[in-house]
């Protein structure tokens, strides 16, 4: 189950820098690549213009991110014969006339016959990025095999060639990341990841993408076991503008962005939401995001009550404001007093967490609960009678605070409720869609709430709760490395994972500081020589 490792004296301790303890580590992980890295690998590796065309066998969200779900998913039969596919797709494409030149290091003596040496320099080559370490010389000679065997067959190298090259596109160690442990000399007894290890999972963690070859090239001169190499790579890799796409993923994932796909609002109700207001939507998020926390190099909890954002033509319809840019975004900010501040006020957020044809002071308080806080929310009981609470028309309860109200009249209800229907009435005043109102069925909306004792009017103050709640920044710091690692904190790493939210908060909560000191840490590739030590499971408070 997914708790937050939270630490009471968390703001107090923000003045010193604590020596940095030492953790078990934890286990090492095999995670199946996600759509968008498995893309943008590809893309990398031969060219962004290579299209991967074919069906992607659903990720899992585990423990709420899907970064955790990786380790835990496999591959469907019918899932191996569309990797099959996509491999002999990208594979043509990528030895086509268009993109060969580029792609070989060398030309075979004959194009008509088959050429080993020129086969083994490219697929070595190639091979070594997407395996993300150097071929083993077996799996080297065995696709070099199957491109000699296809070439005389086929009577063309190139052709031939596309066989190879598909055989390790489709292979469970492109498609799969697997952490490889070793002994560590530094610390006798322990174990961390290898050299190509590491540099796997810091290119993930900050590009979500596969290791560039820089990086693997200090990875083979051993200079990911050195503080400095380290050190140095991981500098290089935050000051690229690629950083950007390892914080868009992330937060995507943190903020269950992949709900969009299954989106849908009542067209009658809400005739300003379509596809365009969704995709748009998503985008302002993560804009605001990357903006605030890594142009701007700003407090992560501001983000909760920022005026700062970008809007498109088709949000500006939802949002009421005009958008002078046709086609993309441009900067606005909220003026003071508006009803809209922090990324609460969203439509990504608030659109989300509703239902189709209403909004839900329960569902957003859930999502802020367990996506903000990582706190757990239980489910339901399995007969639980919603009607009131759907019924948006009974003239007796008018606001879904009167209907929330009436449904928590039942004992089964209340315990849930009252931890969730608190927090989402502060953002009553934003309808199913996102979009400001006064009132509901002619009644005013009273936004006012509380969260963990601590009171709100409306949604701007909510947005303070939370920036001033030390919840809410220990709970990134957790959600980051479980995104990275692939794993809950297991209780060797305790005293790692408070560190770590002592020197957020020291540093001013600023993001790339945070992922600077969680890239070149020890603790970040030490790996547990027990890996079945159970996570931690201590409540936020």
């Amino acid at each position: 189950m997914r708790r937050v490792i939270a630490f009471a004296t968390l703001a107090l301790l923000a003045g010193c820098g604590p020596s940095e303890p030492q953790s078990s580590g934890g286990p090492p992980a095999i995670r199946r690549l996600t759509e968008a890295q498995y893309r943008q690998s590809i893309a990398d590796i031969f060219g962004p213009d290579i299209k991967v065309s074919g069906r992607f066998d659903p990720d899992m969200r585990t423990d709420g991110l899907l970064a955790v779900g990786t380790g835990r998913v496999t591959v469907t039969p019918s899932g191996f014969e569309q990797y099959e596919a996509m491999a002999r797709n990208i594979a043509g494409q990528a030895l086509d006339e268009k993109h060969r030149d580029a792609a070989m290091p060398c030309k075979p003596a004959s194009a008509r016959v088959p050429d080993d040496a020129c086969a083994a320099q490219f697929l070595g080559r190639v091979g070594r990025l997407l395996f993300r370490r150097p071929l083993l010389e077996s799996e080297l000679k065995a696709q070099v095999e199957v491109a000699n065997k296809a070439t005389q067959t086929l009577g063309n190298f190139y052709s031939g060639l596309e066989f190879g090259l598909a055989g390790l596109i489709a292979a469970p160690e492109f498609v799969f990341r697997e952490e490889d442990p070793e002994p560590d000399p530094a610390h006798p007894g322990s174990q961390r990841l290898t050299a190509y290890s590491k540099a796997q999972r810091l290119s993930f963690l900050l590009w979500n993408t596969a290791p560039d070859d820089e990086l693997l090239a200090a990875a083979a001169r051993g200079e990911l076991n050195d503080k400095a190499g380290l050190a140095r790579q991981a500098d290089r890799l935050i000051a690229s503008p690629r950083l950007n796409d390892g914080v868009r993923a992330f937060f995507s994932d943190m903020l269950s962005f992949d709900a969009f796909d299954d989106l849908a609002k009542d067209s009658v109700i809400y005739p300003k939401f379509n596809i365009n207001v969704a995709n748009d939507a998503k985008e302002q998020t993560l804009r605001t995001i990357t903006d605030l926390l890594i142009t701007q190099h700003g407090d992560y909890r501001d983000l909760f009550t920022t005026r700062k954002t970008f809007l498109s033509r088709p949000l500006g319809l939802v949002y009421r404001l005009p958008v002078e840019t046709r086609t993309g975004f441009e900067p606005h900010e909220f003026a003071e007093g508006d009803p809209h501040a922090g990324l609460l006020t969203e439509i990504s957020f608030l659109a989300l967490h509703s239902h189709p044809g209403r909004s839900s002071a329960t569902l957003r308080g859930k999502a802020v609960r367990e996506l903000l806080l990582c706190q757990i929310v239980p489910a339901p009981p399995a007969n639980v009678n919603f009607s009131i609470v759907q019924d948006t028309n009974n003239p007796q309860f008018k606001t879904a605070r009167d209907r929330l109200t009436a449904h928590r009249s039942n004992p089964t209800c209340a315990g849930c409720h009252k931890i969730m229907d608190p927090i989402g009435l502060g953002l009553e005043a934003f309808d199913g869609a996102g979009q400001f109102r006064d009132g509901e069925n002619g009644a005013p909306i009273d936004a006012s709430g509380e969260i963990d004792g601590l009171p709100f009017k409306d949604a701007a103050s909510l947005g303070n709760a939370l920036h001033d709640d030390p919840a809410t920044p220990a709970c990134l710091v957790t959600d980051i490395y479980r995104y990275a690692s692939g794993h809950d904190p297991v209780p060797g790493e305790k005293d790692w994972m408070g560190y770590l939210q002592k020197q957020f908060a020291a540093d001013g909560y600023r993001l790339p500081d945070l992922l600077r000191r969680i890239a070149v840490s020890d603790d970040f590739y030490r790996i547990s020589p027990t890996p079945s030590g159970k996570p931690v499971k201590e409540a936020t408070r």
